[in-house]
């Protein structure tokens, strides 16, 4: 009996790209996140669905998450907002996929030095994040605090990007220093006032909600943590499992209880 070779090695291709497709399922899920809060909330979802095989992959200072997603080494991953992902997609050359939209940390204003911004001196220094998105958000805070005022351009933080160049009133004549994120928290017995983001607050020992001298409010606010993926993973059934679970009211209860307003789920935000 002859033996269509064509058929055979089409046969053979279909069985090793449904294996493939099988061994894809069954592999860990790798999720990079920030340890506080993102990797607490993972290890959570851990617990209530133990049936999503997920590995969290911790980020540690000066590792780039989205680097990680693009080269292939993690499927997803969990620390960053809209405007920094859009900014790191220009800068990469790469396009994500946002899976979902799970929780707000609000930025906050700290200081060891005053007890109210209304004690503000004159000349005071301001530390700030030092990456473009955050920059803004953070020139966005204190302006909505009245220590300075953008130019007119800057309506609408999550698509306008501001810069110290972009003040044209500063009453107080504050000194802004760019500082990278993650070192912000160590800024505090140096500068007057520091803002900080939730995360790096929370690994500090601050309570956002109890400490800062100005909060971001969640109220309409553009800076939603995302649950980011390719857009080859983006209809995998792990990655929508765990989607599913990060929106879940299990995880907003976990969110609620564990961070007291200082982490907010999305959907209480919207409230």
């Amino acid at each position: 009996m002859m033996i269509n070779k064509k058929l055979f090695a089409l046969a053979g291709v279909t069985l090793s790209l449904s294996l493939s497709a099988i061994s894809a399922q069954v592999e860990p899920l790798r999720v990079a996140a920030d340890p506080v809060p993102h990797a607490e909330i993972l290890n959570d979802i851990k617990k209530i669905d133990p049936k999503l095989d997920l590995k969290v992959i911790e980020l540690t200072s000066g590792v780039n998450a989205n680097e990680l997603l693009a080269h292939g080494d993690v499927d997803a991953n969990y620390f960053q907002h809209l405007p920094y992902l859009k900014d790191q997609e220009k800068a990469l050359g790469k396009t994500f996929v946002v899976a979902a939209e799970v929780h707000i940390e609000p930025l906050g204003i700290y200081s060891r030095k005053i007890k109210a911004l209304p004690d503000l001196p004159e000349n005071a220094s301001v530390a700030v994040p030092n990456n473009s998105s955050n920059l803004s958000r953070a020139l966005f805070l204190l302006q909505k605090q009245g220590l300075i005022t953008l130019n007119a351009h800057f309506t609408d933080p999550s698509t306008t990007l501001a810069t110290p160049k972009d003040i044209v009133a500063n009453p107080k004549h504050l000194k802004i220093l760019e500082i990278e994120a993650a070192q912000l928290p160590r800024s505090l017995d140096d500068a007057d006032l520091v803002v900080i983001n939730g995360n790096y607050a929370l690994e500090a020992g601050l309570v956002p909600s109890k400490d800062a001298l100005g909060l971001e409010s969640a109220d309409h606010n553009p800076y939603a943590n995302l649950l980011v993926t390719t857009p080859e993973l983006a209809h995998d059934p792990r990655i929508v499992a765990l989607a599913k679970d990060l929106t879940s009211p299990q995880v907003r209860d976990f969110i609620q209880k564990t961070y007291h307003g200082s982490v907010i789920p999305v959907q209480a935000g919207h409230d």
